[in-house]
């Protein structure tokens, strides 16, 4: 399955964002643009064919966006986050609706939440509907 949509994150401090998304996370970058030195950087990021965009060009989108990675397995996701010292929060949980699930906060108030199926999909009603 080729990805059609790429998820972009505003930042405001590149140096921080890199370490979070490298170093803690485990992406590679891919390429970064910037008009001139000093100018906003504009970068494509990938972990494990799961591409996304940051950016610090204020008018691209606002900080506070979420990104939802559906992976393999999210606790051995976890573990690696914590083996590569990432700032995790809570451990991964089992959802109603079947999948294991945990969400992390990059350094601008970005959400990024990791899923994978745990195989045990749960009914799930459609109160309020």
């Amino acid at each position: 399955m080729v990805q059609t949509v790429i998820p972009q994150l505003r930042i405001t401090k590149a140096e921080a964002s890199l370490a979070f998304y490298v170093d803690g996370l485990g992406f590679k970058v891919d390429w970064t643009h910037q008009f001139e030195p000093g100018f906003p950087l504009f970068m494509q990021l990938t972990r494990e064919g799961q591409t996304i965009f940051i950016t610090e060009h204020t008018g691209d989108c606002e900080v506070g966006g979420a990104v939802y990675f559906i992976v393999p397995d999210a606790r051995a996701c976890f573990a690696e986050f914590v083996r590569r010292g990432a700032p995790v929060g809570e451990a991964p949980v089992d959802q109603p609706w079947g999948n294991c699930e945990f969400l992390l906060t990059d350094p601008d108030g970005n959400r990024l939440r990791f899923a994978s199926d745990n195989g045990a999909k749960a009914a799930v009603g459609n109160e309020g509907q």
